[in-house]
């Protein structure tokens, strides 16, 4: 916590700065100041198995979130309607997360900030709550990654079932030194989800596979050269869904510990809330309670799928979905639109 008005006014002014840098993300110097391509996947990277049981069926994933904030798992297909454009649709496929004894198969990315401004003690707790987090779901046939962010993106564990090489591998962040002050976020989560559709399978014995990105930071994007509308496009073409843990390193760049922190450019740019998950913080004691909230809501998600009115079925364009559960509830969803596959 900073401890002179001076220094309070500097803080609020860098947050309020790099919040607006959410649309035009800074680039380094010797960085060329471009995108990478806006197309979501090229021919050859396009997922081969993304529903093959129909491709003109269009799927999306949700989550239920009752008045306390926790998932409920027991509602039916009739709990639900699916608009498209407006219009509703008739659900032609329902997923639950447990059926006839079989629990949904999962594959998750975490992504870890390595940048200087996360301190050691945060990446310790980190491997504690990471610890918590794979032994909750222990029971779900999962298999996870790990990618590191700071001025580089590298993956240093490849998809495994093993939570001891998950646990290594954290171990070996908490040792290294952190790197540089840039911070790719984005560019970290983009190449995440290119990691999910390359490896993690979209269909797993017969069951739609969950793919999840978890991200942890301080908060603070900088230096990525994708921006975060192209990213949003990309999870929702994979049907991925991202999850932030902001830690309390962002927090004490606020004057005063009891004010509420400021949304963090990961909140306005939507990277969370239009891909079906959720951005949180963390508090200065224990990360673990969060780590298993989110790890609840992961596994409590339910797949509803649709076909497209015949006349939109092969349009080529961009439509929207929208999804209405009971009153009182609040859905979380993992795309709010579609694009169909024009015929040639």
């Amino acid at each position: 916590m900073f401890t002179n008005p001076g220094a309070a006014r500097s803080s609020f002014l860098l947050i309020v700065l790099l919040t607006l840098a959410v649309a035009v993300p800074c680039l380094p110097q010797d960085v060329p100041a471009t995108q990478r391509p806006r197309k979501v996947f090229s021919k050859e990277q396009e997922p081969e198995d993304v529903l093959r049981i129909d491709t003109d069926l269009v799927s999306v994933d949700v989550t239920a979130i009752n008045a306390q904030g926790i998932p409920v798992k027991n509602l039916r297909q009739e709990d639900f309607k699916v608009f498209s454009d407006g219009v509703e649709q008739p659900v032609s496929f329902f997923q639950i997360e447990k059926r006839e004894g079989e629990l949904r198969p999962l594959a998750i990315v975490f992504a870890l900030d390595v940048s200087g401004s996360m301190t050691s003690e945060e990446m310790n707790r980190v491997r504690m709550a990471l610890r918590l987090f794979s032994g909750q779901l222990a029971q779900h046939p999962v298999v996870y990654a790990v990618m590191t962010f700071g001025m580089r993106v590298k993956t240093i564990q490849k998809f495994t079932k093993d939570p001891e090489k998950l646990d290594q591998s954290i171990e070996r962040l908490v040792r290294d030194a952190p790197e540089g002050l840039s911070t790719h976020t984005y560019d970290a989560v983009d190449d995440a989800i290119r990691l999910l559709v390359k490896s993690a399978p979209r269909t797993k014995e017969r069951r739609l596979m969950k793919r999840a990105v978890l991200v942890v930071t301080d908060g603070f994007p900088a230096g990525d050269t994708v921006a975060p509308q192209t990213v949003i496009e990309r999870a929702n073409a994979a049907d991925v869904s991202i999850f932030a843990v902001t830690l309390p390193s962002y927090s004490r760049m606020m004057a005063s510990s009891s004010q509420k922190p400021l949304p963090t450019p990961l909140d306005v740019s939507g990277l969370t809330e239009f891909t079906g998950g959720r951005n949180v913080y963390a508090n200065e004691n224990d990360y673990g309670p969060l780590f298993r909230s989110i790890a609840e809501e992961v596994t409590s998600s339910y797949v509803l799928a649709f076909y497209p009115p015949e006349e939109k079925r092969h349009d080529g364009k961009v439509h929207t979905i929208r999804v209405e559960g009971p009153n009182g509830l609040t859905l979380r969803q993992s795309r709010a639109e579609y694009k169909t596959i024009a015929k040639p």
